[in-house]
C-alpha cells in the first residue's frame, strides 16, 4: 500500500554546527536513552490507524512527535527505515461498516485516503513501509506458525472456534515494557480488547494471535484452520519482516503500552528469541478538548481534514499540538489554536526583520539541543519565541542571511513553513 508524498526537508548547513544525537524517555526502562544507530541505520514502527474514522488531532499528535524523532534522526545523518501499519481488518471497523450500512472495505479505503491527505497537509513525513494487515496476512500465518512449532502458542481445543493463543509463559520478561503489575494488566486487557473470560484459555491474559472463521467475518485460509490475524500479532510481523527482530524504536500512544505494545513485543522475542524487541518504547499523552478527554464516544473530535478546510495554516497546526510536551497528556481548543497562530505570524515577521546572524546560529544550536532531549518543543518553541522578540520590530520585507539561517531550521527540524 502506498503512503502519502514526502515533502521537502532541508538539510542544515554544516557551518551551523554539529546536530545533537537524539534521546527518547524509554516506557520499559523509565530512563531517557539515546537512540540507537547501527552502522547509521535506524528502525522506527510506530503504529498506526484502525480506518473506521477520520484523523482527529489525538492521532495527529502522535505521528507529529515520531515526526519530529524522524527529523532530528535525519539531521544526525542516519537513514531512518519507518514502517507504519493499518489496522484494516479489525471488530471497530466491521462495526462502525455494518451501523452505517456501507462495506467494511469501501469504508476502510476512504478513511485511509483522508488520513494520507491530512499527513500530506501536515507535512508529516511518509513511513517507506505502510502496510495494511490485509497485505501482511501470509506474514501472520507464518508467524503464527513458529509460535504454535515452539510452543509459545496453543489452539483451543473442543470448541467451535479453535483460535489460537500466545502464552504469557513464552518469554522470561513478560511485562518489562509495561512495568504493570498484574492487576493493572488485568484492567487493561478487558478494557482494551482483550478476552479473560474465554473458555480454554490457559491464562485470561493469553493474547488472541488467530481468531477461527466466524460467519460474517471476513477470513483466511491456513494450515491451523480459516481465520483471520489477531490485533497484536500483526505488528509484529509486520515489523520484524521489515526492521528486523530488534529494532530501534517501537512508538504508539500511551493507550497502547498494555496490552498492545507488551504483546506484540513478547510475540516477536517468543518467535525469534531476542531479549527485547525494540531499544525504546516511546509513547505520546492523550489530547483533550477544553479539557475533556477526546473519545469518539463523547463525540468530542477536532479533526484535521476539518481544520485545515476551515483555512487554518498546517504549521500553526503542528505549532499548536508542539506548545506541549509530547509525552504529556495536553489540552486543544480554540484558545490553543489562536495563540498557535499569533506565534506563527511572529515568527514569520521575525524572519524578515533578523540581521544578526551569529544570534541565527545560536538559535539553531538550541534548537536541535532542546529536541534532542526528549523532543522538548516547549524548549523549543520558548527559543523561538525569545530569538523572535529580540530581533527588530521593523520588517524590511526582504528575509536576510540571519532570516534565511532561522527559517530553514525551523523548516527541517520543526516541520514549521515560516
Amino acid at each position: 500500500m502506498h503512503s502519502w508524498s514526502c515533502p521537502e526537508v532541508p538539510r542544515l548547513d554544516s557551518s551551523l554546527g554539529k546536530p545533537v544525537p537524539l534521546v527518547l524517555f524509554d516506557t520499559a526502562d523509565q530512563d531517557y536513552v539515546p537512540v540507537n544507530a547501527r552502522d547509521g541505520k535506524v528502525g522506527m514502527y510506530v503504529c498506526g490507524i484502525t480506518p473506521y474514522d477520520a484523523t482527529h488531532l489525538g492521532h495527529a499528535a502522535t505521528y507529529l512527535a515520531f515526526d519530529l524523532a524522524y527529523r532530528q534522526l535525519l539531521d544526525n545523518g542516519h537513514e531512518v527505515t519507518y514502517v507504519q501499519n493499518i489496522t484494516d481488518v479489525d471488530d471497530p471497523l466491521f462495526e462502525r461498516a455494518e451501523r452505517d450500512g456501507v462495506d467494511w472495505k469501501e469504508l476502510g479505503t476512504s478513511q485511509i485516503d483522508l488520513f494520507r491527505s491530512d499527513m500530506a497537509e501536515l507535512e508529516v513525513l511518509p513511513p517507506q513501509h505502510y502496510v495494511g494487515v490485509m497485505d501482511a496476512v501470509d506474514e501472520v500465518i507464518q508467524m503464527v506458525q513458529g509460535l504454535l512449532d515452539n510452543g509459545s502458542a496453543y489452539q483451543i481445543e473442543g470448541d467451535e472456534y479453535p483460535d489460537i493463543y500466545a502464552s504469557i509463559e513464552a518469554t522470561e520478561s513478560f511485562g518489562y515494557e509495561s512495568n504493570y503489575d498484574r492487576q493493572t494488566m488485568d484492567k487493561f486487557f478487558a478494557e482494551r480488547g482483550g478476552d479473560p473470560q474465554r473458555p480454554g484459555k490457559k491464562d485470561p491474559l493469553d493474547a488472541l494471535i488467530w481468531r477461527a472463521a466466524r460467519e460474517g467475518e471476513p477470513s483466511w485460509e491456513a494450515p491451523f484452520g480459516r481465520g483471520r490475524p489477531g490485533w497484536h500479532i500483526e505488528c509484529s510481523a509486520i515489523a520484524t519482516n521489515r526492521l528486523g527482530p530488534h529494532f530501534a524504536i517501537q512508538g504508539g500512544g500511551s493507550d497502547l503500552i498494555f496490552p498492545h505494545h507488551e504483546f506484540s513485543a513478547a510475540h516477536a522475542e517468543a518467535l525469534h528469541g531476542e531479549p527485547r524487541m525494540a531499544d525504546i518504547y516511546a509513547h505520546t499523552g492523550m489530547i483533550s478538548l477544553d479539557g475533556v478527554k477526546m473519545s469518539k464516544s463523547l463525540g468530542n473530535l477536532v479533526f484535521v481534514s476539518k481544520l485545515t478546510a476551515a483555512g487554518h495554516d498546517p504549521s500553526a497546526i503542528r505549532l499548536g499540538v508542539f506548545a506541549g510536551h509530547y509525552r504529556s497528556d495536553r489540552d486543544w481548543s480554540d484558545a490553543v489554536l489562536t495563540t498557535a497562530e499569533m506565534r506563527l505570524e511572529h515568527w514569520r515577521t521575525a524572519i524578515r526583520s533578523a540581521r544578526n546572524v551569529e544570534t541565527a546560529k545560536a538559535l539553531v544550536a538550541e534548537l536541535r539541543s532542546a529536541l534532542a532531549d526528549d523532543l522538548d518543543t516547549p524548549r523549543a518553541l520558548a527559543a523561538v519565541d525569545s530569538w523572535a522578540v529580540s530581533v527588530s520590530d521593523e520588517d524590511s520585507g526582504e528575509v536576510s542571511e540571519a532570516g534565511d539561517i532561522v527559517r530553514t531550521a525551523v523548516h527541517a527540524l520543526l516541520g514549521i513553513r515560516l
